[in-house]
């Protein structure tokens, strides 16, 4: 069903390459569920086919990947294992977000596009049990004190995805009465990792919380600073709609699983395949619309940030909600599966089982329900 989101052959050759990744991830996806890790060597094959420089400039290396590209690319990889997906999602977001905004110096970001070109992964380090969703806006309780040359931090991170396999990572924490980001390297002293990890769903994700202790890092490691005049002048955030992407592979995983169990399942009480039945066909006629419908609305968000630069500024709603829609029709296809498919959905031999505990995380993703239907509502004051 993405094929008809191919626009050109640069889409194609980016949804190939994709694709290559989304089968091994196929592979290993009960492994990835199981031991709650992606493999080192999936991570290493994603480097060395240049899948993580993607949206590093070309000029440096990468390929200038866009925001509906990105968007492309995750739902082909979420298709095969949801949590790596996501995971990956979060280095590729990042490296979007900041080839977009261009906030940091120049000397700066061309020293991560060469890191990322040669290899390196990141993360954002934000979340913490003190302030819960940073989007909420909570100062943050990791310290970052001037000293002589540069800066120690000091505190405690959740959530930081991907940590086995993290080279550097832009920690959050509050500078002299202001929120600032640092980049920290994973082999700084006082860097640590706590193996906190352990979840219903998305369990690859390694979401591990990351400790700092008295961290030294650079001056030139302060990357950007939030006081609020500069966050109210902020460019939504694009792009967190690999997010909603990711799960729209999920759903599309578990309309193939269940198009393929009535395919081929007849009881001894029908003359036909499930696939013949009314009912049967009234529920896959369910997923297609809800899939159908977040999909165009989801491809035409991200085809508008590429194509409109000058109203990006005005986009948050439509980002938001693009991510409520996504997110909401993956968990009715998911929904609607399991229906199909009957109570053997419910077996841990049965993928569907795995695609309904990961598609239910999608709620804990940024941004929240709520948080979004308060910005639309607000957006309906400003007309």
């Amino acid at each position: 069903m993405i094929g008809q989101f191919i626009r050109n052959e640069r889409d194609q050759e980016l949804i190939t390459l994709a694709e290559k990744h989304r089968i091994e991830l196929s592979e290993y996806a009960e492994m990835i569920d199981k031991d709650a890790t992606v493999p080192s060597h999936i991570i290493d094959n994603m480097k060395m086919s240049g899948l993580t420089a993607l949206p590093v400039p070309e000029q440096a290396g990468g390929r200038s990947m866009t925001l509906y590209e990105l968007v492309l690319i995750q739902e082909e990889l979420g298709k095969g294992e949801a949590s790596a997906a996501l995971s990956i999602g979060w280095h590729l977001g990042i490296l979007k977000d900041l080839h977009d905004r261009k906030p940091w110096a120049e000397e700066t970001y061309a020293k991560l596009c060469n890191d990322v070109v040669n290899g390196s992964i990141i993360n954002r380090a934000q979340t913490e049990e003190e302030t819960g969703d940073p989007t909420r806006g909570g100062l943050p309780a990791t310290i970052a004190t001037p000293v002589e040359g540069g800066y120690t931090i000091t505190g405690r991170k959740t959530f930081t995805t991907l940590s086995p396999h993290l080279d550097q990572v832009i920690v959050k924490a509050t500078c002299e009465g202001v929120p600032a980001d640092f980049l920290v390297s994973m082999n700084s002293e006082g860097v640590q990792l706590e193996k906190t990890w352990d979840t219903l769903g998305m369990r690859g994700t390694r979401s591990d919380d990351l400790i700092l202790n008295n961290v030294f890092v650079q001056t030139g490691a302060l990357l950007e600073t939030y006081d609020k005049e500069r966050k109210t002048k902020a460019l939504p955030p694009a792009w967190l709609l690999h997010i909603p992407a990711v799960y729209l592979g999920i759903a599309e995983a578990a309309r193939v699983e269940a198009l393929n169990f009535v395919s081929s399942y007849q009881p001894n009480s029908l003359d036909t395949p499930l696939k013949d039945v009314p009912h049967i066909q009234d529920k896959f006629g369910k997923i297609a619309l809800s899939l159908v419908t977040a999909r165009h609305f989801l491809y035409s968000v991200a085809d508008q940030w590429d194509r409109y630069p000058e109203e990006r500024m005005m986009m948050q709603p439509q980002l938001f909600a693009a991510k409520h829609q996504a997110v909401s029709s993956a968990m009715e296809a998911v929904d609607l599966s399991m229906r199909i498919v009957g109570g053997r959905s419910l077996m841990k031999k049965n993928k569907l089982e795995r695609l309904y505990r990961d598609v239910r995380a999608g709620l804990h993703n940024p941004p929240s329900d709520e948080l979004t239907l308060q910005v639309l509502g607000m957006s309906q004051f400003k007309e």
